[in-house]
């Protein structure tokens, strides 16, 4: 065997790859192998030899590229994202792949006529978080081009990128378009609101008892909820804020990646009936520290000082507040702590929009309900899980699930008339009812009592979408987005612009905002209900077939007519999705 020679050299290094590769070949793997080699063959390739790169290796959906110099990489990558935007329609309707790339330059270790070295690894990560059609560069590569190119790189921030021992700034073409959700690590930079904006972080449990961590979540929830409703702050929805937790990530991230300038950061120590609440808010600019406390107390005393800490905290964002804003959005505390154990217990399961999860969380809140019948919280939960069973063709009766539903979520604002988060989930409960007025009602009134609602912005433009105003629900989509960047329920808001643009009659966009949604909840099988539609419309006919044939799989007795019993949509936009299902083989009833 001849020995390889091995040496280093500077190089610059282009990794690309296709997005959604798997999926697409998933559905039609004859014709997605065709378009990649059609690809390669007429964009590809020709571009890489004109600017003397060379193609170290193919692997399948992506390439590895080194080039002598950077701007020829740049160059390079530029001319083959254009010309792939360039690119005609497909005849046949089909949606045409897309690249993403990740440019470095850096010290390269050559094995005979593969390449390897940190150099070579950041290009391929650059090339992870770089958009669909889009360039993520180093900050060395941008420092190389100089003036030496026309196109703009927008300054993207710094990452904390998969195996990279430093943070990264890196710089992303084309500049005009914000990346969407790329992974754990990056994400683009938000633009702060103009007030005091701050999220309150999950806090540690210290107590050494995993079954004790639902207690400091619990603590977190009841903060954020107090502070949301202060008009003059902007607090970041709690999912969003809890998408950290169990990971170290430093506050200056954080503050990026959520737009805000502030963070509340604790622990929490329970053992037996007494507990310590220890706080400090911190300014994510610089990382300066500007108050801390310490709060000791039983447990008959714990709503109060969650009300203790929500004070000084407002107080130190801005001394002016009116703490008797505070006293007047408090939420009605159990009679008995166990019923608010149960009810936190179950707020992650709530959230999932999951049959399973759901399942669990309705158990836990049902426990709390036994203990104490009249807990606004748990019963406006119970009753989001059970319009949950309703929407998603989860229960046998549909009709049967939405009654439960209403009973449970009137019975909450009855005792409880101005909690945001019961007035929304009342108001989502009347949406399905149909009772569009009512529910526009409840629903605009959560968010004025609190104008940092996620949610109920969330349910306003799903109202808007079955109200066939699709412009309009598109705006409180993105407004939610906004709130709650990290939000594990953003996969609904995509779910709810697809739905928007179905509404539209635009399938294409639909099509891509469903299996967007999907990428992030795998699981939410019920999203195929409208994207088989979507994709047949989009005259994606193999791919359509694929999801109907997933969606039959995870609901064996999924009907037309069972959809559009649990569905809202206005008459004539369910007949057209009923039409487009039964055309994919979908039983008519």
């Amino acid at each position: 065997m001849t020995e390889q020679t091995v040496h280093r050299r500077l190089a610059a290094i282009m990794s690309t790859d296709i997005a959604g590769f798997s999926r697409m070949m998933n559905a039609d793997e004859a014709g997605t192998l065709d378009a990649v080699n059609r690809i390669h063959r007429e964009i590809f390739a020709p571009r890489v030899r004109a600017h003397q790169g060379r193609v170290v290796k193919l692997m399948g959906d992506g390439a590895l590229v080194e080039f002598v110099s950077v701007v020829d990489a740049v160059d390079c990558a530029l001319e083959i994202q254009q010309a792939m935007a360039a690119r005609p329609e497909d005849p046949q309707g089909r949606r045409l792949l897309q690249l993403r790339i990740g440019i470095n330059p850096g010290d390269v270790i050559f094995n005979g006529r593969d390449i390897f070295g940190d150099g070579v690894n950041l290009a391929a990560r650059l090339q992870e978080i770089a958009s669909p059609g889009g360039i993520s560069i180093s900050a060395s590569t941008y420092e190389h081009l100089g003036r030496r190119i026309k196109a703009i790189f927008a300054d993207d921030g710094e990452y904390e990128l998969k195996n990279m021992v430093r943070s990264v700034r890196v710089f992303r073409w084309p500049a005009e378009t914000l990346p969407g959700r790329r992974d754990g690590a990056g994400r683009a930079r938000l633009q702060r609101p103009d007030k005091p904006s701050i999220a309150v972080l999950p806090f540690d449990n210290m107590s050494g008892d995993v079954e004790q961590e639902y207690f400091a979540d619990g603590v977190v929830e009841a903060i954020t909820a107090t502070l949301s409703r202060i008009r003059s702050f902007f607090v970041i929805a709690r999912n969003s804020a809890f998408a950290y937790k169990g990971r170290h990530v430093n506050v200056r991230d954080i503050g990026r990646e959520l737009g805000v300038k502030y963070v509340l950061e604790g622990s929490v120590q329970r053992a037996g009936n007494r507990v310590r609440i220890t706080v400090q808010l911190i300014e994510t600019d610089g990382g300066a520290h500007l108050w801390a406390d310490r709060y000791d107390g039983s447990l008959d005393d714990i709503f109060e000082l969650q009300d203790k800490i929500t004070e000084q905290v407002a107080g130190a964002l801005q001394p002016s507040i009116q703490f008797a804003e505070i006293e007047r959005t408090r939420r009605k505390p159990p009679h008995d702590l166990g019923a608010y154990d149960y009810t936190m217990r179950a707020m992650p399961d709530v959230w999932m929009l999951e049959e399973q999860s759901a399942a669990r969380a309705l158990d836990l809140l049902d426990k709390a309900l036994e203990i104490d019948p009249d807990y606004p919280l748990a019963l406006a939960l119970a009753g989001w899980c059970w319009a949950q069973r309703s929407v998603y063709n989860w229960a046998e009766d549909i009709a049967v699930a939405k009654a439960e539903a209403l009973k449970r979520a009137e019975r909450a604002a009855e005792l409880s008339s101005d909690d945001p988060l019961i007035l929304a989930v009342l108001g989502a409960v009347h949406t399905f009812a149909r009772n569009y007025g009512t529910a526009r009602v409840l629903l605009e009134r959560a968010n004025q009592l609190d104008p940092n609602a996620a949610w109920a912005l969330s349910r306003l433009g799903w109202l808007e979408t079955y109200a066939d105003r699709p412009e309009a629900a598109k705006q409180f989509f993105d407004r939610a987005m906004r709130l709650s960047p990290l939000d594990p329920m953003n996969f609904n808001n995509l779910v709810g612009m697809g739905s928007a643009y179905q509404v539209a009659s635009e399938d294409g966009r639909a099509a891509e905002y469903f299996l967007r949604a999907l990428e992030e909840r795998p699981n939410a099988h019920w999203v195929h209900r409208n994207l088989c539609a979507a994709l047949l419309g989009d005259g994606r006919e193999a791919e359509a077939r694929a999801s109907a044939q997933a969606l039959m799989t995870a609901h064996p007795n999924m009907t037309v007519q069972r959809f559009k019993e649990a569905m809202v949509f206005s008459p004539c936009v369910l007949d057209r999705i009923g039409e487009q299902m039964a055309a994919l083989g979908i039983p008519e009833g």
